[in-house]
């Protein structure tokens, strides 16, 4: 354990100092308390690194160890799902015994909790692609053998259709989940994934009884041929400050660029060229930091989504297994990645803050999928542009994405609407401020924003359907249809911007609930059920149309009564008793995740059918 004195200099002391002693070393004799070994130091730093995330993730309300639980399985997720996520959604350390702190499933690129998520990504995408990541967090300073077999058991266990050891609620419904992804094998591209993290504040040396350890569970988990790659990753102390420092950063990569010419001026962009990167160099680029999935968040702008191997991918992975590989580059249109920072020395580029906007549906994908065959002659065209303008932006990112028809709400992150939601929720002073993240990622570098204010456009579609679409149960159970709103009845150009907020606002308010447990965690489950009938509890008179002056004064009544913390806290506490009441027992998610429970809400406040606007 650190010293109070050690905890109030780590609270005073900037984020950039403590790395940049991590980095370069400086003179011990610069730190207070005299001259520490180097362990101690070790220690200070950890402290400071969690006393900025605990209030970044506003989790200050949790015992040490849980916030340490909740750090290690950011910093180590993140690895692996570069979005904006909520620890609290993938952290199951209070139910303890199992080995196992946190659990993470990740498929086709998104971060899901529930089996409803895994219906709808299966048949949005045709295929399954997961990824299972477990995590043990320890604040010891060094790495034990038990707990290395606990870990190994406890992830055997949790893949057990009857465990051996005992599951608590959080665990059970995580096993659910992994559950639901095998039982949809058959659309599995190649097995999923495992890896398991143990996290210390300790130094990993090798030494030959813990690598004994580690590789015979690893071994295991081979055997059970459940999983293609697996691995076991001992975190120290100095690869946990590294791995926070990277989840404060923007994404950046650094590649040969050879053959390459520089595109004449074009008024508003920094640098642009126009070459041929060898297909390793480009695996670099588009790898995430473990360097074996690939990193879904730099292509978010690129409005297509992989196709699987339908007849044309199939081709391009035809060429690059044959002898005649090299004519890739010949029948590939290749890629346009915008960035916002680059640098150049010579033939190496440094990039930071891009996107990849053309080439993630085919290109990517393929190379990606042979990245462990004969590319060695393989290269690929690549279109680099570097800009801060986000009308050129835009411009690039459509032109580049249209050789086939795109659905309106594939463009959605490029319309103005986009844009003037991101701009409506910024103009808001603290302590009211929310932040739209248009793009995935883009407030990483701002570490003085507390995380839970940052709102993602999944979460606002939710929400917003729930609260002022009366859509609470679609927005879970039939996400696709809600989906297909956007451009339409979600997002629409010309309607109001402040239900949006309303909506994120409340949500925000209710996690606080959540977080602080001023609302019972079962309650969960009814989130979405709750948001709505807030509104109706406010005020239960129909809404009036979406771009008038009388949704705004409906909104402001809305937004001073969830600014007036008491009331609004008192009120989202008397909507989950009225939802309480309207499913009665049991009350979990199969219950409540009902279009009847939905219509029995909307018939308390209304004389009408429930009849959706």
């Amino acid at each position: 354990m650190v010293s109070i004195a050690q905890r109030e200099w780590a609270a005073k002391t900037p984020r950039a100092a403590i790395m940049h002693l991590t980095e370069h070393q400086m003179s011990l004799s610069s730190l207070p308390f005299g001259r520490p070994n180097w362990e101690a130091l070790m220690d200070r730093i950890t402290t400071a690194v969690l006393v900025e995330f605990v209030r970044s993730h506003q989790i200050a309300d949790l015992p040490e160890d849980q916030q340490f639980e909740h750090l290690a399985a950011f910093i180590t997720v993140r690895r692996h799902h570069a979005r904006t996520f909520d620890a609290r959604d993938i952290v199951v350390g209070e139910e303890g015994g199992t080995g196992i702190d946190a659990v993470a499933i990740i498929v086709n690129g998104a971060l899901v909790t529930d089996i409803d998520s895994i219906n709808e990504l299966a048949e949005r995408n045709g295929y399954l692609e997961a990824s299972f990541v477990f995590v043990e967090a320890d604040r010891g300073n060094s790495f034990e053998s038990a707990k290395i077999g606990n870990i190994g058991f406890g992830v055997e266990d949790f893949f057990r259709d009857i465990p051996h050891l005992p599951r608590g609620p959080k665990l059970i419904e995580a096993a659910a989940v992994a559950k639901a992804v095998y039982d949809r094998g058959s659309l599995f591209r190649t097995k999923p994934s495992c890896r398991l993290y143990y996290v210390t504040t300790g130094t990993w040396s090798d030494d030959q009884n813990l690598l004994a350890r580690r590789n015979g569970c690893v071994a295991a988990l081979e055997a059970s041929q459940l999983f293609g790659p697996v691995e076991f990753f001992c975190v120290g102390a100095n690869q946990l400050h590294t791995l926070y420092n990277q989840t404060e950063t923007a994404v950046a990569r650094e590649f040969s660029f050879k053959d390459r010419s520089e595109i004449p001026a074009v008024p508003g962009v920094e640098q642009a060229y126009l070459g041929f990167v060898p297909a390793r160099e480009f695996i670099t680029i588009i790898s995430d930091d473990s360097g074996d999935d690939i990193l879904g968040s730099i292509f978010d702008e690129n409005v297509r989504d992989w196709q699987d191997y339908n007849e044309v991918n199939a081709e391009m992975r035809g060429t690059l297994e044959s002898e005649h590989r090299a004519r890739f580059v010949l029948m590939n249109n290749g890629v346009t990645i915008i960035t916002r920072n680059i640098r150049q020395l010579g033939s190496k580029f440094a990039i930071e803050d891009f996107q990849v906007v053309n080439g993630w549906c085919q290109t990517s994908n393929v190379v990606f999928g042979q990245r462990r065959g004969n590319l060695e002659s393989v290269s690929i065209p690549l279109r680099l542009i570097a800009t801060q303008d986000e009308n050129v932006i835009e411009a690039i990112i459509k032109a580049t994405n249209r050789q086939t028809e795109l659905k309106p709400e594939q463009l959605y992150a490029l319309t103005d609407f986009a844009k003037k939601l991101e701009a409506f929720f910024n103009s808001y002073d603290e302590p009211h401020k929310l932040y739209y993240e248009r793009r995935d990622g883009q407030y990483d570098r701002f570490p003085a924003i507390e995380k839970t204010r940052i709102v993602v456009p999944q979460a606002l579609i939710r929400s917003f359907a729930a609260m002022f679409l009366d859509e609470p149960t679609r927005v879970t159970r039939g996400y696709r249809t809600i989906r297909e709103m956007v451009g339409d009845r979600i997002f629409k150009e010309g309607d109001r911007l402040e239900p949006y907020y309303v909506s994120a606002y409340a949500a925000y308010r209710l996690e606080f609930l959540f977080r602080n447990r001023r609302i019972d965690s079962a309650y969960k489950a009814a989130r979405y059920h709750m948001l709505m009938t807030f509104r109706y509890l406010v005020n239960p008179s129909r809404l009036p149309r979406m771009n008038s002056r009388d949704m705004e004064s409906r909104c402001l009544e809305m937004i001073n009564l969830l600014w007036d913390e008491a009331n609004a806290d008192t009120l989202l506490a008397d909507a989950a008793n009225v939802v309480r009441q309207v499913v009665g027992e049991p009350f979990d998610r199969d219950h409540i995740r009902t279009e009847s429970t939905r219509d029995a809400l909307v018939r308390r406040f209304t004389d009408t059918s429930p009849q959706r606007r």
